[in-house]
């Protein structure tokens, strides 16, 4: 296995820990048979240990903690002498998750720990999108209605135009310009 910083499988962690278990090996000596950091064999052990084998599969869903959980975690961290990564293996956690999770505390205290919503903001709020919605519909309705009393009012003072010109030519027959072009 090549020395890579990347997510090593499931299999390949539960090997390793299994043969640090059965032959008696320590994390250095397995960090130097497989060309890896000790620190990952160590880690890998001590979450087995307190979690379990089956803690070392790779997860199919994202979790996500509240705000007391991470503050709990905070709080066992720097009340408790273990480092960091044991007291990840205990949570079943990432050891960075907790550097970060202590930075943004120390940064922007209890508020700082709550979940934000992920990506960019949207340009209108997402109540105000149906009402926005609503209103440009409403609008559009309003304005063809308008526009279709107009039309219609326009239609009426034509025809009534006509009505007139015909009336006008049944009562007093063409006028004087109309037989001077003929």
């Amino acid at each position: 296995m090549k020395n890579r910083v990347t997510k090593y499988s499931s299999e390949f962690k539960v090997k390793l820990v299994r043969e640090w278990a059965t032959d008696g090996l320590i994390s250095y000596q397995l960090a130097k048979k497989y060309h890896l950091s000790h620190h990952y064999i160590q880690y890998w052990i001590e979450q087995a240990r307190l979690q379990g084998i089956t803690s070392l599969q790779h997860r199919r869903v994202k979790r996500t903690f509240s705000a007391d959980f991470k503050l709990s975690v905070i709080n066992y961290y720097q009340t408790h002498e273990e480092s960091m990564a044991m007291v990840a293996a205990k949570y079943d956690l990432l050891p960075n998750q907790i550097s970060h999770w202590k930075r943004d505390f120390h940064q922007g205290g209890y508020q700082a720990l709550k979940p934000h919503p992920k990506g960019r903001p949207p340009k209108v709020k997402k109540k105000n999108r149906k009402a926005l919605k609503k209103q440009v519909n409403k609008n559009e309705i309003e304005r063809l209605k308008e526009e279709l009393a107009q039309t219609k009012q326009e239609l009426y003072d034509v025809k009534m135009d006509r009505d007139i010109l015909k009336k006008s030519l049944a009562l007093f027959g063409p006028s004087k310009l109309d037989k001077k072009h003929k």
